[in-house]
């Protein structure tokens, strides 16, 4: 993956291992447009806590994989039954989670709490063109079309104001990610915070 390392670095581990665990039954989403380096933070968060990773694209069915894979964007009904496994699976683990997953309208988020109204949403920004940079980069070994990134961003609904949410650069270094997040999840929910 594109500046995103799949293994964490020694100082990824290094800057976390400061941080307590968050508490059990904590769901934490990882959440963006294509690109955006959901998989990459994820496990780093997912590592920290000593909670399990689910990676969202893993649950998509055969039929939108192939669209994506052509550039056909997805609807609301092709992601219904996706969020519906998603759901499921975070409640399949009460203990805690790490879900990476796409999450771009307010109507699929308010779907993931309902199976975790206390889910708190790692919003990972990113401009259209650095997005399109990475997945043009990852093209080999990722199905994701580079074709679609316009079309996530016309689907984001930004999770400005919603409760639990913590909005994170995603060009900043993946260990001061990391130690963000984990200095956000130490402290009681809020509307959406920020990094400087």
């Amino acid at each position: 993956m594109f500046m995103f390392m799949k293994s964490m670095s020694a100082s990824v581990t290094s800057s976390a291992s400061a941080h307590m665990p968050a508490p059990a039954g904590t769901v934490i989403v990882v959440m963006g447009v294509a690109g955006c380096g959901k998989s990459s933070l994820g496990q780093v968060i997912a590592a920290c806590n000593d909670l399990p990773l689910l990676e969202g694209d893993d649950f998509h069915s055969a039929e939108s994989r192939a669209k994506m894979a052509n550039g056909i964007a997805l609807t609301d009904e092709d992601r219904a039954d996706w969020l519906t496994t998603l759901s499921a699976e975070v409640l399949a683990r009460p203990a805690g989670v790490v879900l990476t997953c796409s999450a771009l309208k307010r109507a699929y988020r308010e779907r993931l709490r309902q199976a975790a109204p206390d889910a708190r949403f790692v919003f990972m920004d990113i401009t259209p063109a650095q997005a399109r940079q990475r997945v043009l980069a990852r093209a080999a070994t990722h199905f994701f079309s580079a074709s679609l990134v316009d079309s996530q961003f016309a689907t984001l609904e930004r999770p400005d104001d919603e409760h639990g949410v913590l909005r994170v650069d995603a060009e900043a270094p993946l260990d001061a990610l990391g130690a963000q997040v984990s200095a956000w999840l130490a402290h009681p929910l809020s509307r959406t915070a920020t990094t400087p």
